[in-house]
């Protein structure tokens, strides 16, 4: 028997019980998924749930699995940036094109693996596979993250992101001029009826919100600092190819607009700031701009 314990972060809040489980457990299929939930294998914060229950950021999900899962994830000496670090937190800058946690086709050169080798000690509460991952960014997003090293302070800083009081500040070079300075979208996200590898603006979705303010306008493009209140899968790359002005070079939102030749989308997680989860005092670390959006906005300037 294995038991794999589960932390609903913040981009799949409100996902069904059996979905979000077959998203975090590779080579499991639904059937399985639907059994051991019915044979009560499943406890979400200690209890039985239905497969149809909506998760909630925070809730500790126990999967009780009959045959054990070999998982061999190896540290591998890869360059970390570490920005800060205590003897609760690590917090670093993560380069694009790096993949947050292990999963099928991507078991190695991750995140998780650099960690793994640089930091001796991780909190448990995501497994074997996630150790001390507390939130996410894309693979093609730079940017702060901040990583736990213990179970307390994994616990703490998931329920700061739940209640919405971590401070997440992006920036974004988007298509088109953009004419207000400051603004809201305020459009619930869910899953795509059309491609469920994408996420889309629908009416049955969860509440999401993105603040913006305009840094600076260049011919066809406006630079933005966007703060999220809500963190759903994809908010701010969905959110502004909504309103018809799509992150540069998102290879899923952006209708294949890529004037640049990026490998990835100009978005870059600046700054993150949360409560200390020993001292309970705010804490903030910025990082800065990626070299290839630094040149593209050179770039701009000079047009």
């Amino acid at each position: 028997m294995e038991l794999i314990t589960l932390l609903v972060e913040d981009n799949m809040d409100g996902e069904r019980l059996d979905f979000f489980i077959s998203e975090q457990i590779d080579d499991i299929s639904r059937t399985m998924i639907k059994n051991i939930i019915d044979e009560k294998k499943v406890k979400v914060n200690g209890e039985s749930k239905k497969a149809s229950y909506k998760v909630n950021i925070g809730d500790e999900i126990i999967v009780e699995l009959e045959e054990p899962r070999e998982v061999d994830i190896i540290p591998q000496n890869i360059p970390l940036d570490i920005i800060y670090q205590d003897s609760d937190i690590v917090v670093i800058n993560k380069p694009k094109n790096m993949v947050v946690h292990p999963a099928h086709g991507n078991w190695d050169n991750t995140l998780v693996n650099a960690l793994l080798y640089h930091i001796k000690d991780l909190s448990g509460i995501n497994g074997e596979i996630r150790p001390g991952i507390v939130h996410r960014l894309d693979k093609d997003t730079s940017g702060v993250m901040v990583v736990a090293k213990h179970d307390t302070a994994h616990r703490n800083i998931a329920l700061q992101i739940k209640n919405h009081t971590i401070n997440r500040e992006y920036i974004a070079l988007v298509h088109g001029i953009i004419k207000e300075n400051l603004g809201t979208i305020d459009a619930p996200i869910g899953r795509s009826k059309k491609d469920r590898k994408k996420m889309a603006v629908i009416g049955e979705g969860k509440e999401a919100l993105s603040n913006y303010e305009v840094l600076n306008r260049y011919k066809d493009y406006t630079l933005l600092k966007v703060k999220l209140l809500t963190g759903r899968t994809h908010q701010i790359r969905v959110h502004f190819s909504y309103i018809k002005h799509p992150v540069v070079g998102d290879p899923l939102y952006s209708s294949g607009k890529n004037p640049f030749g990026l490998e990835s989308q100009a978005l870059h997680a600046h700054l993150l700031g949360f409560n200390h989860p020993s001292t309970d005092k705010y804490v903030e670390f910025k990082s800065e701009l990626p070299d290839d959006l630094k040149c593209i906005l050179e770039s701009l300037v000079n047009k």
